[in-house]
């Protein structure tokens, strides 16, 4: 009988969510990073706890794939002792071409294991950021799927070492490089010394200075993060020892509007990526819209999670100057901001609030009229990593919009929020994996639901 410490060499057979590759041993499941499917490899396991599964970690590749490269970042190659891999770039030595087939491959499992529904491969576009007429070209080196991160997180230990924690632990990995960073993110980031212990963000606005933000161990944990940068559900953020400086706010550019942002506020983490996002849910809700107005300007559209009010901004511009839609964003600062990003459309409104609360309010107090609006507009959500859960998804179907959106980014909260809604008589009509993340195991989707005949 095995156990934790033990060798084995495995066969890897599959790819499984979260960044991990399946194999099998004596009848039961083992997960193992930095491998890929058809290779055989040395590993050691880490966790054999549960009956259902184990966990190991790659020590060797006996028969590499020919998919396998020299890891994009040097540090996390397979030949660096397992406990000195800076995580966050866990398909970095798989080519990129092959990363998202895989990506692909989980989405379309989670959909169908989780959502269950078959999404025919030619409804889905696996693609890479495209460029706007606005940006610079990217580097040469973005080719091989780096060089895109403007925010980035890094940790401080108790030695005052500046690095990545190791995959599964947290343990800090001294930076050497930081390929997935642009290079002045990069830069910013290696020329870091010590520091209190803690977490240091760097980000790199429109204006293409790198700002440099100390988040020191406060006396209280730090709050688990919500996916996107949200605090996770049912926690409260721990309180600095002393009163925090005002944010910094800082400007984002996406076709042509500016929008206001806290420095060490949300905003998507690849230079293009907000870019490539509102492209791909408005062409989406065009398609969706056949010969029609992508968005009914005398329509009441909902902008969930709305952030500083991206995808409001995108169905005002489909809609027109009059568009109603209401944002909702938990984090009041960020609702401020929507407020003044959002200004242009007369029908706009930013309110601050938790969305399950307010979509409850909402259901509660509607006037006919309202739930008519409702009726006839787009509900798009833009949840964290944990998605937007049952009781949000069956508010929502409460109010019978014509259309929801839901960007995701995790396909299995995707996937189980798509299975509530069908319960409640939508049918998917689009998705779109957008490969925002690259050398990463993340994908981003965004997915078009429609009322069925029976709810019209």
């Amino acid at each position: 009988m095995s156990g934790t410490g033990d060798i084995l060499d495995l066969d890897i057979t599959g790819v499984a969510h979260g960044g991990v590759f399946v194999a099998r041993h004596e009848g039961r499941v083992v997960f193992v990073p930095d491998t890929i499917p058809g290779e055989r490899v040395r590993v050691r396991l880490t966790d054999t706890a549960k009956k259902s599964f184990w966990r190991a970690e790659t020590l060797e590749v006996l028969e590499a794939s020919p998919h396998r490269q020299l890891h994009v970042w040097r540090q996390a190659d397979v030949d660096v002792p397992p406990e000195q891999r800076p995580g966050g770039a866990d398909f970095g030595h798989i080519s990129l071409a092959h990363q998202r087939r895989l990506k692909l491959e989980v989405l379309l499992d989670a959909l169908h294991r989780f959502g269950g529904i078959e999404v025919p491969a030619a409804t889905i576009s696996e693609a890479a950021p495209t460029l706007s007429d606005e940006l610079e070209p990217l580097d040469e080196e973005t080719v091989d799927g780096t060089g895109w991160r403007t925010r980035v997180s890094l940790h401080v230990d108790a030695e005052g070492n500046v690095g990545q924690y190791a995959a599964r632990s947290h343990r800090v990995v001294p930076l050497e490089d930081l390929p997935l960073a642009t290079a002045e993110v990069e830069r910013a980031a290696l020329e870091l010394r010590g520091g209190e212990p803690g977490r240091i963000d760097l980000v790199q606005p429109a204006d293409g200075r790198v700002r440099v933000l100390p988040r020191p161990q406060t006396s209280r944990p730090a709050v688990p993060r919500g996916g996107r940068g949200r605090p996770a559900p049912g926690r409260r953020p721990g309180r600095p020892a002393g009163k925090a400086p005002a944010p910094e706010v800082v400007v984002e550019r996406v076709d042509g509007r500016d929008f206001q942002v806290d420095a060490g506020g949300f905003w998507q983490v690849h230079r293009l990526a907000a870019h490539t996002l509102t492209a791909a849910v408005a062409a989406a809700l065009r398609g969706q819209a056949g010969d029609g107005p992508a968005v009914d300007p005398d329509a009441w559209h909902l902008d969930l999670y709305g952030g500083v009010g991206l995808f409001a901004a995108t169905l005002g511009d489909l809609g027109g100057p009059s568009t109603r839609v209401t944002s909702v964003e938990s984090d009041a600062r960020a609702t401020d901001h929507a407020g003044e990003n959002l200004a242009e459309w007369v029908g706009a409104r930013a309110e601050t609030g938790r969305v399950d609360r307010w979509l409850a309010r909402l259901a509660a107090e509607a006037s006919a009229t309202e739930r008519e609006r409702l009726s006839r507009g787009v509900v798009l959500l833009d949840p964290p990593r944990s998605g937007a859960g049952r009781e949000v998804v069956e508010s929502i179907v409460s109010l019978s919009p014509a259309t929801v959106a839901y960007v995701a980014c995790d396909p299995v909260a995707l996937a189980r929020d798509i299975a509530t809604f069908r319960t409640g008589g939508y049918e998917v009509a689009r998705v779109d994996a957008l490969d925002l993340f690259p050398s990463s195991h993340h994908v981003e989707a965004v997915a078009v639901l429609t009322r069925s005949a029976a709810r019209r």
